[in-house]
């Protein structure tokens, strides 16, 4: 493995487990999405371009790395923005961390998969080739795929990396909606 991969190998590696060491599953999580709305919301009405960037970038590194709660900040960003920014922030969030997931499996592992099954994935690949746009925006519209699977299956086909990004925001926009609009109603709701 080359220097540089193994570089964001580390870094991948070191990100997550300083997430999981630092006890940061417990931030994402509804219960205390709910306590600190109104801190939140006190942020956002005091300072909206930090908060909206703050969010951002924490979405984008939740999603980019895999990690869970992508689903508790969608709730939080219609919570805290409503139906029409929050859509908006977490469709471009989201799109992002996908792509970056994405880019990632290809950097570490395309190479690996293809030298190893490229006889068994030939078939696969020309799919991908011929109809990838169609197949990944099928995939985002069938909820019970994961869409971290997704992310890093996708990795390692021969899809364009800005297909799979205008892709991914296009399939994953109605599901966005329903959730962000779910979560304008946080403070009615008891639990998930």
């Amino acid at each position: 493995m080359k220097n540089s991969r193994i570089l964001v190998l580390a870094g991948i590696v070191v990100a997550v487990a300083v997430f999981f060491a630092l006890g940061g599953q417990r931030y994402l999580t509804f219960e205390h999405v709910k306590s600190q709305q109104a801190a939140i919301d006190a942020w956002y009405a005091s300072s909206p371009v930090a908060t909206v960037l703050a969010f951002f970038a924490i979405y984008v590194a939740v999603t980019g790395l895999s990690l869970p709660g992508a689903v508790i900040m969608t709730l939080a960003a219609g919570a805290i923005f409503g139906l029409a920014w929050g859509a908006v922030i977490v469709s471009f969030a989201s799109s992002v961390g996908a792509t970056l997931a994405f880019m990632a499996s290809r950097f570490l592992l395309r190479d690996w998969v293809q030298n190893r099954f490229g006889r068994q994935l030939a078939a696969i690949n020309a799919g991908v080739e011929k109809d990838g746009a169609q197949y990944l925006f099928t995939l985002r519209l069938i909820p019970a795929v994961p869409f971290f699977v997704i992310n890093l299956a996708m990795g390692l086909t021969p899809l364009r990396t800005w297909t799979f990004y205008w892709v991914s925001q296009a399939g994953m926009l109605a599901g966005t909606l329903v959730y962000v609009n779910a979560g304008t109603q946080l403070a009615q709701l008891q639990s998930l």
